[in-house]
């Protein structure tokens, strides 16, 4: 075979389908928890820490004090942006207790399955053994 044929027959096989769908599926999951963290779940916990945005919450190294971010951005401040870190670790937390409802929905769903689809019990090894024991006399 060719490299380009080689080349096909691999993207082809079922490993790399199903994790380019994951990959896929995992882009756009990404971006509904940030939407969720972004839209609904910060404005609620900036109501309850009294309006903070973290996303703007700084610290300067060149000692001044400035109005907010973008202000020290547009000074050229050196800026330590320990805001956009809390909201890493809120998303982080979000992210894997959605991950963590999936999985868990999606074992009991195989659990179920695997009840549902027992195979039906057939003869022991006993029973089988007699059977060709009466067969082996006939």
């Amino acid at each position: 075979m060719g490299f380009f044929a080689d080349f096909k027959a691999s993207l082809m096989k079922g490993d790399v389908l199903s994790l380019a769908t994951a990959v896929v599926i995992g882009g756009a999951f990404g971006k509904v928890v940030a939407s969720a963290v972004d839209d609904i779940i910060m404005p609620v916990v900036g109501l309850i820490t009294g309006g903070i945005d973290f996303t703007q919450k700084f610290i300067s190294l060149n000692g001044k004090t400035y109005a907010n971010l973008v202000a020290a951005k547009a000074d050229g401040a050196a800026v330590i942006t320990y805001g956009n870190l809390v909201q890493a670790l809120i998303n982080f937390v979000i992210i894997s207790l959605f991950i963590f409802i999936v999985l868990r929905a999606a074992e009991k769903a195989k659990k179920k399955e695997e009840v549902a689809a027992a195979a039906p019990a057939g003869p022991s090894q006993e029973e089988l053994l007699t059977q060709i024991r009466d067969l082996l006399k006939k």
